[in-house]
C-alpha cells in the first residue's frame, strides 16, 4: 500500500540530502588519509647483491676482496711514489689525483659488496642511501673529467706541447675537475632525496643506483629520472668527446713519426690506456646514457662490476707500471730504501761492536 509524502516529510528529506552532500567531501579526504597511513614508511634498504648458491658467494668474496686489496695497494703505492719524488710533473699530479679518487670510488660500494657476500641480510638507512649515491656518482663524474684531462696531458707530451701543461695548470684543471665532480649530482640527489617509500624495501643491487631507487619509491619519480639521466649523460658524453678527441689526435700524431720504433712505443702505451678508457667509459654508456625504461636489473649489477671494481684495479696497472717515468721512480725508491736499511744496519752493528 503506498504511502504519502507529506510536505514537512519532503522538506526533512531534502535536508538529510544536502548534510550527506556537504560531509561528502569530508568523507573522501578521510577515505584517502587512511589510506596513506596504511602505507608503511619504509627507513631502511636491504642489498639483495648477486644471488648465488652460498659456496659460489664465498668464491666470489675471495675473487673481489683480493681484487679490492690490490687496487687498494696499487693506487696507494703510486701515492707514496708521488709523494716521495721531488719531479711534481704534471702527470704525477694526475696520477696521485686518480690514485687518490680510487681509493674512494670502490670504498663507497665494494666493503657493503663483500658483506653481503657473507651475510643473508645487509640494510642501509634511506639516508645512508641517498649518501651513497651521491658520493659515488660524485668520484665517478670526477673520474670522468680527471680521465679526459690525462688524455689531453697525454696527447701534449706527444706532440710535443709541454710547456703548455704547466704544474699550475694541471693543478687548476685537477681541482676544477673535483669540483665540477661533486656539483654535478647535487640536483639530483637533492630530489632523489624528496622521495617516499613505502615498501618493498629491497634492493636488486649491490649499491644504490639510480634505477633500484626509483622502483622502490612510491612517489612520482619522473622528474627526478629526467634530471637525473640527463646529468650523468652530460658528464659522460662531454668527457668521452674531449678523451676520445685528445687519442685521436695522439694517434695522427704517431702516425707522423718517422722512426718505426716510436711508433711502436707510443701506440704500445696508447693502446692500454684506451683499453682502460673503453671498459670504463663502454661499462657506464651502457648503464647511465640510455632511456630509464630499458634497464635490466641482473645484466645491470654485472656491468657495476666493471666500473666499480675491475677500472680502479686496471688504472694503476695501466698508468703506472707501464709508465717508464713511473718503474724509475720505483727504482729509486726502493734503492733509497734499501740503502737507509743498510745505513741503519751499519750503524746499528757499530754501536754494538
Amino acid at each position: 500500500m503506498a504511502t504519502e509524502t507529506t510536505p514537512g516529510t519532503k522538506q526533512c528529506l531534502l535536508l538529510a540530502s544536502d548534510s550527506i552532500d556537504f560531509f561528502h567531501p569530508f568523507q573522501i579526504s578521510v577515505q584517502e588519509s587512511t589510506e596513506k597511513t596504511n602505507h608503511t614508511s619504509v627507513t631502511e634498504f636491504i642489498f639483495l647483491g648477486f644471488g648465488s648458491p652460498q659456496k659460489i658467494k664465498i668464491l666470489l668474496f675471495m675473487v673481489f676482496l683480493s681484487i679490492y686489496m690490490l687496487s687498494l695497494m696499487g693506487n696507494f703505492l703510486t701515492i707514496g711514489i708521488v709523494l716521495m719524488d721531488p719531479l711534481q710533473t704534471p702527470m704525477y699530479i694526475l696520477l696521485g689525483n686518480l690514485s687518490f679518487l680510487e681509493i674512494w670510488y670502490t670504498s663507497v660500494t665494494v666493503p657493503k659488496l663483500l658483506a653481503n657476500f657473507l651475510s643473508r641480510s645487509i640494510t642501509i638507512t634511506v639516508s645512508g642511501c641517498v649518501t651513497q649515491y651521491y658520493f659515488f656518482f660524485s668520484l665517478g663524474a670526477t673520474e670522468c673529467f680527471l680521465l679526459a684531462v690525462m688524455a689531453y696531458d697525454r696527447y701534449l707530451a706527444i706532440c710535443n706541447y709541454a710547456t703548455i701543461m704547466s704544474p699550475k695548470l694541471c693543478l687548476h684543471l685537477s681541482a676544477s675537475s673535483w669540483v665540477c665532480g661533486f656539483l654535478s649530482p647535487l640536483l639530483p640527489t637533492i630530489l632523489i632525496s624528496q622521495l617516499s617509500f613505502c615498501g618493498p624495501q629491497k634492493i636488486n643491487h649491490f649499491f644504490c643506483d639510480l634505477d633500484p631507487i626509483f622502483k622502490l619509491s612510491c612517489s612520482d619519480t619522473y622528474v627526478q629520472g629526467a634530471v637525473g639521466y640527463t646529468c650523468s649523460s652530460v658528464v659522460i658524453l662531454s668527457s668521452v668527446l674531449l678523451t676520445m678527441s685528445s687519442y685521436v689526435n695522439v694517434v695522427n700524431t704517431i702516425i707522423k713519426l718517422s722512426s718505426a720504433k716510436a711508433q711502436k712505443k707510443s701506440f704500445s702505451t696508447c693502446a692500454s690506456h684506451l683499453t682502460v678508457v673503453t671498459i670504463y667509459y663502454g661499462s657506464i654508456i651502457f648503464t647511465y646514457v640510455r632511456p630509464p625504461a630499458k634497464y635490466k636489473f641482473d645484466l645491470g649489477k654485472v656491468v657495476s662490476v666493471f666500473y666499480c671494481v675491475i677500472t680502479p684495479l686496471l688504472n694503476p696497472l695501466i698508468y703506472t707500471l707501464r709508465n717508464n717515468d713511473v718503474k724509475t721512480a720505483i727504482r729509486k725508491t726502493l734503492l733509497r730504501s734499501r740503502s737507509a736499511v743498510w745505513k741503519n744496519n751499519r750503524d746499528t752493528d757499530g754501536v754494538v761492536k
